[in-house]
């Protein structure tokens, strides 16, 4: 039996008060236990969303299980580089700075092959490209952090499992829901480790780290496969998948716990992956996790840096 995990949801250490923090994806599952693990340690939140009415409900849910929560949302849209430029500008106008940036939000194996706004294939382009634009604005708002602001980007088992396809990045001529869901996941680990590995070569005064949840049981199977299937299989597929992240993995605030580990732990390195430390790194407390083969490869997170940069028109 494994003891209780210190970085619990509801703990109240460190202490964060006067501390600044922006998660992505935080009107349910992972981002929004992520937020109240912050909030219940005192941060100023800032919780970009891209469903107002959702948000609204993440704040009510929010304030009624941490009534001291300091929120505000914002608008973003993560498939789209005009929307993630206008959060933005606006959280500039809301802090001087982000102690705390959580990269959650994503979408998971839609069932057909859709696009964002800039023809990006959905899954990299909201689940990688998006964040990657994202970060790029505030990364004045991470460096004028006292220390450096810390990024944590959340990644997946799924990127163990396949490679980068520079030959077909947009998934155009053979998509495969769950091919391109694992590209996007390799993504976030190659961005965040390379992101470490500049800001150390370069001085840029920000924390990189990656982190996954396990097994979780989140909405991501509603928001993804299941929603682009016809409504009674959509179901059969949500209720299953649900279903069997509960049995064989662990909750939505389990599964945060190695994202605020990630972001807080006197002993989280930058550069470095953590995940539950059970059978699988499926469930169990938060701790390093075993970076897969491909992601190792430092020619291959340059190589994706570049192409992001210019797919988003934005420049470290």
């Amino acid at each position: 039996m494994m003891g209780r995990s210190p970085w619990r949801v509801n703990s109240t250490q460190p202490d964060l008060h006067g501390r600044v923090a922006l998660v992505t994806g935080a009107n349910s599952g992972l981002g929004f236990e992520a937020a109240l693990g912050l909030a219940h340690r005192g941060a100023k939140l800032i919780l970009p969303v891209r469903n107002p009415e959702k948000g609204q409900n993440a704040l009510n849910r929010l304030r009624a299980d941490c009534a001291r929560a300091d929120v505000t949302l914002l608008p973003l849209n993560l498939a789209s580089l005009r929307s993630v430029a206008e959060c933005a500008r606006a959280v500039g106008a809301l802090t001087d700075r982000i102690d705390i940036q959580i990269n959650n939000a994503g979408v998971m194996a839609p069932t057909r092959r859709m696009e964002t706004e800039d023809g990006f294939e959905l899954q990299l382009g909201v689940n990688h490209l998006g964040h990657f634009a994202l970060s790029a604005h505030l990364r004045p708002l991470l460096e004028a952090a006292e220390g450096g602001g810390v990024l944590v980007t959340v990644a997946s088992l799924a990127a163990g499992k396949n490679t980068i396809h520079f030959n077909d990045l947009q998934f155009r001529h053979r998509y495969s829901p769950f091919g391109a869901y694992q590209q996007s996941k390799l993504a976030n680990l190659l961005f965040a480790q390379e992101l470490a590995r500049k800001a150390g070569e370069r001085g840029w005064n920000i924390h990189s780290r990656a982190a996954h949840p396990g097994w979780a049981a989140t909405s991501i199977v509603a928001n993804g496969q299941a929603s682009t299937l016809p409504k009674p299989l959509g179901l059969i597929e949500q209720t299953l998948g649900t279903a069997i992240l509960r049995v064989m993995g662990q909750s939505a605030a389990k599964g945060a716990e190695p994202l605020l580990y990630a972001a807080l732990a006197p002993q989280a390195r930058d550069g470095d992956y953590y995940g539950p430390q059970g059978t699988g790194e499926r469930r169990g407390p938060p701790g390093p996790a075993i970076v897969p083969p491909t992601a190792r490869k430092a020619s291959l997170a340059a190589r994706l840096w570049d192409v992001s940069e210019r797919l988003t028109n934005t420049a470290w």
